[in-house]
């Protein structure tokens, strides 16, 4: 390009217009460069503020996933991406998008709350909707895999239910639970949606549910007796054992959140003994929390070291609980100061590992437990090791750690140590598996838009950001030196002008010493 540019220099007579672009700068006034940097300020201003928002909105920069997505394919950029089938870097992405795929799986918030008597009661107070449409979405995939089967056809009340679970405006689906029972007054899920959709309080829903408990009771044993005859009586009798343990478990959190905790107690442990199997449903979570409001803690250490096993998955009511067991030996008479004197103990050093675990797990729940963020309703679908299993963790065990004197305090101390053990950048984790990348955009879909999501880890700002702020800045620093100081401002725009001003020998003085020649030429001749 510049062996080109040097040859055309003189067909493109690039000295003469360099020339004639200098005489034009400078006759510009001081009000030219004002104009000019104030509109480059105000124009740079705009684009960061804009990338600034869209990085915080959506956790990327808008410039940067323009560029990679329109002018990457024009570049070449996908074709170094393509791979033949079977072969091994089309494996790995593959096992890569599996993994991902498992890392950001949602999860059925155990200690969901109930929309009428409760999400609905915030939605009057507030005018806020605590639950997003990609939650409430969830929830009804949810309650069509739990509570509808293949032989509905053979219940009119049942087909009405399964159209029920499928409307997405809740009148309609309370008017559809109502003409289920006009079919079939023991219709036990019409029961269950008018408990969870229309009650509007835990009294009314302990009503509709023990009424729902009643029917399934019943068809739960017909269906035991004709299990057998065929599959299609099977997948009933997976169908009614569903809407079975799914009522017992909403009783014993409706008694949990009425005081009677003993004997919400009593049902969880009666559902764990006679369904063992369905430990998806994460009962044992409920339990904990349950057995931490009597404070009974050696039950509590009970359910831990079943469940807190290597081969299960893990949570952050798992992880925190046991933190908190340990830390409850130690918590009263810890003092940082006495620590650092004498050295931690033992015990300490226990509580001080189970903390760094439980932070590694899901670094965003100590923010909340010690009040540093606010808190919102949990929503009814979680994220695991993400910010909507955070706010649903210390939304219930917030009240248990402040029960214990010292634990939160000890926390305060010790959780932002276990950073230091975390490999950086997140290659590798520590104890768990390495953190998902996905975790952010998932929670920004299940958690509500007015709260703020807790990212981790923490984002530098994109490059663009950056350069529109420093451009912005000068710009506009430049426009303030012009405008008060145009004497000297004009000086030096005329000094950097002249660095590349073309020499005097090069075009006039060559002109004027030729003239010289010439004259001297025409004397001689003349004489």
């Amino acid at each position: 390009g510049l062996g080109l540019l040097y040859a055309l220099r003189i067909p493109l007579r690039l000295c003469e217009n360099l020339a004639a672009v200098t005489v034009f700068l400078n006759s510009l006034t001081p009000k030219f460069y004002v104009a000019l940097t104030g509109t480059s300020s105000l124009i740079s201003g705009l684009i960061f503020v804009f990338e600034w928002w869209y990085f915080h909105k959506h956790g990327t920069s808008f410039i940067e996933q323009v560029s990679v997505s329109h002018l990457q394919p024009l570049m070449g950029g996908t074709e170094s991406s393509i791979s033949e089938p079977g072969s091994p870097s089309r494996n790995r992405e593959s096992e890569t998008s599996r993994q991902n795929l498992s890392e950001c799986k949602v999860w059925r918030n155990p200690l969901n709350l109930f929309r009428g008597a409760e999400y609905r009661r915030y939605t009057w107070v507030t005018g806020k909707e605590p639950l997003t449409y990609y939650d409430m979405n969830l929830s009804a995939q949810d309650h069509q895999t739990f509570f509808t089967c293949d032989t509905d056809f053979l219940r009119p009340s049942d087909t009405v239910m399964q159209k029920a679970w499928r409307e997405r405006n809740p009148p309609a689906r309370i008017k559809a639970a109502y003409q289920a029972l006009e079919l079939n007054n023991d219709c036990a899920t019409a029961y269950v949606l008018l408990a969870e959709e229309e009650a509007t309080t835990i009294v009314d829903a302990e009503k509709l549910f023990k009424q729902a408990l009643k029917a399934g009771e019943t068809i739960y044993r017909q269906s035991q007796q004709c299990q057998h005859q065929s599959p299609q009586h099977e997948a009933q009798l997976r169908r009614d054992t569903n809407v079975l343990v799914y009522i017992k478990r909403r009783l014993a959190m409706c008694a949990r959140k009425l005081g009677r905790i003993r004997e919400a107690v009593k049902i969880m442990r009666d559902l764990m003994k006679e369904f063992p199997p369905l430990t998806m449903l994460n009962i044992h979570e409920n339990l904990l929390e349950s057995l931490l409001e009597l404070q009974a803690y050696a039950d509590v250490q009970a359910v831990l070291a079943k469940y807190d096993d290597i081969s299960l998955p893990k949570s952050a009511a798992i992880c925190y609980t046991a933190a908190l067991l340990k830390t409850r030996t130690v918590s009263e008479k810890f003092s940082p100061e006495t620590a650092s004197r004498r050295g931690l103990s033992t015990a300490e050093i226990n509580a001080v590992e189970a903390i760094h675990r439980a932070v590694e797990f899901n670094p965003h729940v100590p923010k909340y437990l010690l009040e540093m963020k606010s808190l919102i309703l949990p929503p009814e679908h979680i994220l695991k090791r993400g910010d909507s299993e955070a706010i649903a963790y210390a939304f219930f065990h917030l009240q248990h750690w402040k029960r214990i004197e010292g634990a939160l305090n000890l926390l305060q101390c010790t959780w932002e140590g276990t950073f230091r053990m975390i490999p950086h950048p997140l290659e590798k984790g520590h104890l768990f598996y390495p953190y998902p990348s996905c975790t952010e955009m998932a929670d920004r879909e299940l958690l509500p838009t007015f709260h703020h999501v807790s990212v981790y880890p923490k984002k530098e700002l994109p490059l663009f950001i950056h350069f529109t702020a420093g451009f912005c800045s000068s710009t506009a620093m430049i426009a303030i030196l012009t405008h008060q100081f145009p004497e000297i401002m004009g000086i030096f725009a005329k000094a950097v002008l002249g660095l590349w001003r073309p020499q005097p020998w090069a075009s006039s003085g060559f002109e004027e010493n030729t003239q010289d020649l010439k004259s001297e030429d025409l004397g001689l001749s003349s004489g």
